[in-house]
Protein backbone atom coordinates (compact mmCIF):
# COMPACT_ATOMS: atom_id res chain seq x y z
CA UNK A 1 0.00 0.00 0.00
CA UNK A 2 1.53 3.28 -1.16
CA UNK A 3 1.11 6.32 1.07
CA UNK A 4 1.66 9.58 -0.76
CA UNK A 5 3.83 12.38 0.67
CA UNK A 6 0.75 14.61 0.55
CA UNK A 7 -1.18 12.26 2.83
CA UNK A 8 1.79 11.93 5.18
CA UNK A 9 1.99 15.71 5.39
CA UNK A 10 -1.73 16.02 6.11
CA UNK A 11 -1.54 13.50 8.92
CA UNK A 12 1.52 15.23 10.39
CA UNK A 13 -0.54 18.41 10.38
CA UNK A 14 -2.79 16.83 13.03
CA UNK A 15 -0.34 17.70 15.80
CA UNK A 16 -0.95 18.93 19.33
CA UNK A 17 -0.99 22.64 18.47
CA UNK A 18 -4.11 24.49 19.60
CA UNK A 19 -5.07 21.70 22.00
CA UNK A 20 -6.56 23.15 25.22
CA UNK A 21 -4.29 23.13 28.27
CA UNK A 22 -6.84 20.98 30.08
CA UNK A 23 -6.21 18.15 27.61
CA UNK A 24 -2.46 18.45 28.12
CA UNK A 25 -3.10 18.21 31.89
CA UNK A 26 -4.69 14.82 31.31
CA UNK A 27 -1.76 13.73 29.17
CA UNK A 28 0.75 14.77 31.84
CA UNK A 29 -1.18 12.91 34.54
CA UNK A 30 -1.19 9.73 32.49
CA UNK A 31 2.52 10.03 31.81
CA UNK A 32 3.14 10.25 35.56
CA UNK A 33 0.92 7.25 36.14
CA UNK A 34 2.54 5.06 33.45
CA UNK A 35 5.93 6.69 32.82
CA UNK A 36 7.88 3.74 31.45
CA UNK A 37 5.17 2.08 29.38
CA UNK A 38 3.67 4.85 27.22
CA UNK A 39 4.97 5.23 23.69
CA UNK A 40 2.35 7.75 22.50
CA UNK A 41 -0.85 9.49 23.58
CA UNK A 42 -3.55 10.18 20.98
CA UNK A 43 -6.54 12.52 21.28
CA UNK A 44 -9.68 11.96 19.20
CA UNK A 45 -13.47 12.04 19.36
CA UNK A 46 -16.19 14.54 20.18
CA UNK A 47 -14.07 16.78 22.43
CA UNK A 48 -11.53 17.14 19.63
CA UNK A 49 -14.28 18.13 17.21
CA UNK A 50 -15.69 20.70 19.64
CA UNK A 51 -12.23 21.84 20.82
CA UNK A 52 -13.49 21.70 24.39
CA UNK A 53 -13.81 19.27 27.29
CA UNK A 54 -16.45 21.28 29.15
CA UNK A 55 -19.51 19.19 28.27
CA UNK A 56 -17.99 15.78 27.64
CA UNK A 57 -15.47 13.16 28.55
CA UNK A 58 -12.20 13.36 26.64
CA UNK A 59 -11.27 10.35 24.49
CA UNK A 60 -7.61 9.32 24.62
CA UNK A 61 -5.59 6.36 23.40
CA UNK A 62 -2.43 5.26 25.17
CA UNK A 63 -0.11 3.43 22.80
CA UNK A 64 2.18 1.27 24.92
CA UNK A 65 5.25 -0.85 24.34
CA UNK A 66 3.83 -4.10 25.74
CA UNK A 67 0.81 -4.86 27.90
CA UNK A 68 2.91 -6.54 30.56
CA UNK A 69 4.68 -3.25 31.32
CA UNK A 70 1.52 -1.29 32.06
CA UNK A 71 -0.44 -3.79 34.15
CA UNK A 72 0.18 -5.23 37.60
CA UNK A 73 -2.07 -8.22 36.90
CA UNK A 74 -1.76 -10.83 34.19
CA UNK A 75 -5.54 -10.89 33.76
CA UNK A 76 -5.71 -7.31 32.45
CA UNK A 77 -2.76 -7.86 30.11
CA UNK A 78 -4.36 -11.00 28.65
CA UNK A 79 -7.77 -9.29 28.34
CA UNK A 80 -6.16 -6.36 26.49
CA UNK A 81 -4.40 -8.73 24.09
CA UNK A 82 -7.39 -10.98 23.39
CA UNK A 83 -10.00 -8.23 23.07
CA UNK A 84 -8.34 -4.83 22.65
CA UNK A 85 -8.58 -2.22 23.94
CA UNK A 86 -9.00 -2.05 27.72
CA UNK A 87 -10.68 1.21 28.75
CA UNK A 88 -10.13 3.13 32.00
CA UNK A 89 -11.23 6.40 33.59
CA UNK A 90 -9.19 9.34 34.88
CA UNK A 91 -10.08 12.75 36.27
CA UNK A 92 -7.64 15.58 36.90
CA UNK A 93 -8.10 18.90 38.76
CA UNK A 94 -7.52 21.80 36.41
CA UNK A 95 -7.84 25.41 37.53
CA UNK A 96 -11.26 25.62 39.22
CA UNK A 97 -12.79 22.47 37.74
CA UNK A 98 -12.27 18.78 37.02
CA UNK A 99 -11.27 17.38 33.62
CA UNK A 100 -12.45 13.85 32.87
CA UNK A 101 -11.30 11.32 30.31
CA UNK A 102 -11.62 7.72 29.33
CA UNK A 103 -8.46 6.26 27.93
CA UNK A 104 -8.01 3.09 25.92
CA UNK A 105 -4.82 1.07 25.93
CA UNK A 106 -3.34 -0.51 22.81
CA UNK A 107 0.16 -1.82 22.15
CA UNK A 108 2.20 -0.32 19.34
CA UNK A 109 2.30 -3.62 17.38
CA UNK A 110 -1.48 -4.00 17.74
CA UNK A 111 -1.96 -0.37 16.72
CA UNK A 112 0.02 -0.94 13.53
CA UNK A 113 -1.66 -4.25 12.74
CA UNK A 114 -5.23 -3.15 13.48
CA UNK A 115 -5.07 -0.23 11.04
CA UNK A 116 -3.77 -2.35 8.16
CA UNK A 117 -5.57 -4.37 5.49
CA UNK A 118 -4.74 -7.47 7.57
CA UNK A 119 -7.34 -6.43 10.17
CA UNK A 120 -10.87 -7.37 9.11
CA UNK A 121 -13.12 -5.41 11.44
CA UNK A 122 -13.39 -1.63 11.17
CA UNK A 123 -13.25 -0.79 14.90
CA UNK A 124 -9.67 0.51 14.84
CA UNK A 125 -8.96 1.60 11.28
CA UNK A 126 -12.20 3.57 11.11
CA UNK A 127 -11.46 5.42 14.36
CA UNK A 128 -7.90 6.31 13.49
CA UNK A 129 -8.78 7.36 9.94
CA UNK A 130 -10.69 10.26 11.48
CA UNK A 131 -8.94 13.37 12.84
CA UNK A 132 -6.52 12.39 15.60
CA UNK A 133 -4.04 14.63 17.39
CA UNK A 134 -0.77 13.27 18.74
CA UNK A 135 -0.22 14.68 22.24
CA UNK A 136 2.98 12.82 23.06
CA UNK A 137 5.53 10.43 21.55
CA UNK A 138 8.41 8.83 23.43
CA UNK A 139 11.01 9.16 20.64
CA UNK A 140 11.29 10.51 17.08
CA UNK A 141 11.25 6.92 15.84
CA UNK A 142 7.96 6.25 17.61
CA UNK A 143 6.57 9.52 16.27
CA UNK A 144 7.27 8.41 12.70
CA UNK A 145 5.59 5.06 13.33
CA UNK A 146 2.53 6.75 14.81
CA UNK A 147 2.00 9.12 11.90
CA UNK A 148 2.63 6.38 9.32
CA UNK A 149 0.07 4.20 11.07
CA UNK A 150 -2.54 6.98 11.09
CA UNK A 151 -1.99 7.43 7.35
CA UNK A 152 -2.30 3.67 6.90
CA UNK A 153 -5.67 3.75 8.69
CA UNK A 154 -6.96 6.27 6.14
CA UNK A 155 -5.81 4.10 3.24
CA UNK A 156 -7.45 1.01 4.73
CA UNK A 157 -10.69 2.89 5.42
CA UNK A 158 -10.92 4.26 1.88
CA UNK A 159 -9.99 0.95 0.25
CA UNK A 160 -12.72 -0.87 2.17
CA UNK A 161 -15.29 1.90 1.55
CA UNK A 162 -14.75 2.69 -2.14
CA UNK A 163 -16.75 -0.27 -3.54
CA UNK A 164 -19.81 0.94 -1.59
CA UNK A 165 -19.89 4.39 -3.19
CA UNK A 166 -21.93 5.43 -6.23
CA UNK A 167 -20.10 5.30 -9.55
CA UNK A 168 -19.46 9.04 -9.25
CA UNK A 169 -19.04 10.71 -5.87
CA UNK A 170 -17.34 13.51 -3.96
CA UNK A 171 -15.06 13.19 -0.93
CA UNK A 172 -17.68 14.00 1.70
CA UNK A 173 -20.07 11.42 0.26
CA UNK A 174 -17.28 8.85 0.42
CA UNK A 175 -16.56 9.54 4.10
CA UNK A 176 -20.23 9.64 5.05
CA UNK A 177 -20.71 6.29 3.31
CA UNK A 178 -17.74 4.74 5.12
CA UNK A 179 -18.67 6.07 8.55
CA UNK A 180 -22.25 4.84 8.10
CA UNK A 181 -20.92 1.37 7.33
CA UNK A 182 -18.58 1.34 10.31
CA UNK A 183 -21.25 2.64 12.69
CA UNK A 184 -23.57 -0.18 11.62
CA UNK A 185 -20.74 -2.61 12.38
CA UNK A 186 -20.92 -1.70 16.08
CA UNK A 187 -23.59 -1.07 18.69
CA UNK A 188 -23.94 2.63 18.02
CA UNK A 189 -26.41 5.00 19.67
CA UNK A 190 -26.08 8.10 17.48
CA UNK A 191 -29.19 9.84 16.21
CA UNK A 192 -29.88 10.14 12.44
CA UNK A 193 -27.83 12.93 10.91
CA UNK A 194 -24.95 12.50 13.36
CA UNK A 195 -22.55 11.20 10.70
CA UNK A 196 -23.16 14.19 8.47
CA UNK A 197 -22.43 16.50 11.41
CA UNK A 198 -19.16 14.68 12.10
CA UNK A 199 -17.99 15.04 8.50
CA UNK A 200 -19.08 18.68 8.28
CA UNK A 201 -17.15 19.49 11.46
CA UNK A 202 -13.87 18.61 9.69
CA UNK A 203 -14.81 18.89 6.02
CA UNK A 204 -11.37 20.24 4.99
CA UNK A 205 -9.65 17.23 6.55
CA UNK A 206 -11.97 14.77 4.81
CA UNK A 207 -11.69 16.55 1.48
CA UNK A 208 -7.90 16.80 1.58
CA UNK A 209 -7.28 13.24 2.73
CA UNK A 210 -9.49 11.88 -0.04
CA UNK A 211 -7.69 14.02 -2.63
CA UNK A 212 -4.31 12.72 -1.44
CA UNK A 213 -5.23 9.07 -0.88
CA UNK A 214 -7.67 8.01 -3.58
CA UNK A 215 -5.18 8.28 -6.51
CA UNK A 216 -2.90 5.89 -4.55
CA UNK A 217 -5.43 3.07 -4.28
CA UNK A 218 -5.10 -0.05 -6.40
CA UNK A 219 -6.72 0.46 -8.83
CA UNK A 220 -6.68 4.25 -8.33
CA UNK A 221 -9.86 6.27 -8.23
CA UNK A 222 -10.16 8.65 -11.15
CA UNK A 223 -10.37 12.28 -10.12
CA UNK A 224 -12.01 15.11 -12.06
CA UNK A 225 -10.66 18.45 -10.86
CA UNK A 226 -12.57 20.46 -13.45
CA UNK A 227 -15.47 20.68 -10.99
CA UNK A 228 -15.52 21.91 -7.39
CA UNK A 229 -15.44 20.05 -5.17
CA UNK A 230 -13.49 17.48 -7.19
CA UNK A 231 -15.47 14.47 -8.33
CA UNK A 232 -14.21 10.88 -8.29
CA UNK A 233 -15.00 7.78 -10.33
CA UNK A 234 -14.89 4.40 -8.56
CA UNK A 235 -13.09 1.82 -10.76
CA UNK A 236 -14.89 -1.17 -9.17
CA UNK A 237 -16.46 -4.07 -11.03
CA UNK A 238 -19.84 -5.48 -10.01
CA UNK A 239 -18.09 -8.59 -8.64
CA UNK A 240 -15.86 -6.47 -6.41
CA UNK A 241 -18.85 -4.50 -5.18
CA UNK A 242 -20.81 -7.65 -4.36
CA UNK A 243 -17.92 -9.24 -2.49
CA UNK A 244 -17.35 -6.00 -0.58
CA UNK A 245 -21.03 -5.94 0.43
CA UNK A 246 -20.68 -9.44 1.85
CA UNK A 247 -17.64 -8.43 3.92
CA UNK A 248 -19.56 -5.50 5.41
CA UNK A 249 -22.44 -7.81 6.34
CA UNK A 250 -19.93 -10.06 8.12
CA UNK A 251 -18.45 -7.05 9.94
CA UNK A 252 -21.92 -6.08 11.15
CA UNK A 253 -22.45 -9.49 12.74
CA UNK A 254 -18.94 -9.67 14.14
CA UNK A 255 -19.09 -6.11 15.42
CA UNK A 256 -22.30 -6.57 17.44
CA UNK A 257 -20.74 -9.49 19.31
CA UNK A 258 -17.45 -7.64 19.89
CA UNK A 259 -19.29 -4.53 21.09
CA UNK A 260 -21.22 -6.50 23.70
CA UNK A 261 -18.06 -8.25 24.89
CA UNK A 262 -16.23 -4.90 25.19
CA UNK A 263 -19.12 -3.41 27.18
CA UNK A 264 -19.04 -6.37 29.56
CA UNK A 265 -15.28 -6.09 29.92
CA UNK A 266 -15.67 -2.37 30.61
CA UNK A 267 -17.75 -3.18 33.69
CA UNK A 268 -14.55 -4.50 35.28
CA UNK A 269 -12.10 -1.83 34.11
CA UNK A 270 -14.08 1.41 33.93
CA UNK A 271 -14.82 3.22 37.19
CA UNK A 272 -18.56 3.89 37.24
CA UNK A 273 -18.79 1.85 34.04
CA UNK A 274 -22.52 1.13 34.22
CA UNK A 275 -23.48 4.76 34.81
CA UNK A 276 -21.13 5.95 32.06
CA UNK A 277 -22.51 3.49 29.52
CA UNK A 278 -26.11 4.47 30.29
CA UNK A 279 -25.23 8.19 30.24
CA UNK A 280 -23.58 7.87 26.83
CA UNK A 281 -26.50 5.91 25.40
CA UNK A 282 -28.97 8.53 26.63
CA UNK A 283 -26.80 11.38 25.35
CA UNK A 284 -26.60 9.99 21.81
CA UNK A 285 -29.96 8.23 21.42
CA UNK A 286 -32.27 9.92 23.93
CA UNK A 287 -33.12 6.51 25.43
CA UNK A 288 -32.79 6.07 29.18
CA UNK A 289 -33.62 3.34 31.69
CA UNK A 290 -33.42 3.08 35.46
CA UNK A 291 -31.47 0.23 37.05
CA UNK A 292 -32.74 -1.63 40.08
CA UNK A 293 -30.47 -1.89 43.16
CA UNK A 294 -29.98 -5.58 42.30
CA UNK A 295 -28.90 -4.73 38.75
CA UNK A 296 -26.37 -2.21 40.05
CA UNK A 297 -25.01 -4.75 42.50
CA UNK A 298 -24.58 -7.43 39.82
CA UNK A 299 -24.14 -5.56 36.50
CA UNK A 300 -22.67 -8.54 34.65
CA UNK A 301 -25.57 -10.84 35.50
CA UNK A 302 -28.06 -8.08 34.71
CA UNK A 303 -26.43 -7.06 31.41
CA UNK A 304 -28.52 -9.33 29.09
CA UNK A 305 -31.77 -7.91 30.48
CA UNK A 306 -30.46 -4.33 30.39
CA UNK A 307 -29.19 -4.64 26.80
CA UNK A 308 -32.51 -6.15 25.71
CA UNK A 309 -34.51 -3.31 27.27
CA UNK A 310 -32.29 -0.73 25.60
CA UNK A 311 -32.58 -2.51 22.25
CA UNK A 312 -36.40 -2.68 22.52
CA UNK A 313 -36.49 1.08 23.18
CA UNK A 314 -34.38 1.78 20.09
CA UNK A 315 -31.06 2.67 21.75
CA UNK A 316 -28.98 0.53 19.37
CA UNK A 317 -28.94 0.28 15.59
Amino acid sequence: MTISPELQQLVHGQDAENVPDSIHALSEALLKRHTDAIQAILFYGSCLRSDSDIEGIVDLYLIVDTYSLIYDTTFLAIANKLLPPNVFYIEVPFQDRTVRAKYAILSLPDFQRSTSMKWFHSYFWARFAQPTKVLYTATPQVEQKIYSTLAQAIMTFLTRTLPQTPQSFDALTLWETGLSLTYRAELRTEKPGRIKQIVEANRDYYQQTADAALPQLSPPAIIDRSVQPPCFQAPCSSAVRQLNSVTWLLRRGQGKVLSILRLIKGLFTFQGGVDYILWKIERHSGVSIELTPQQRKHPLLASPVVFWKLYRKGAFR
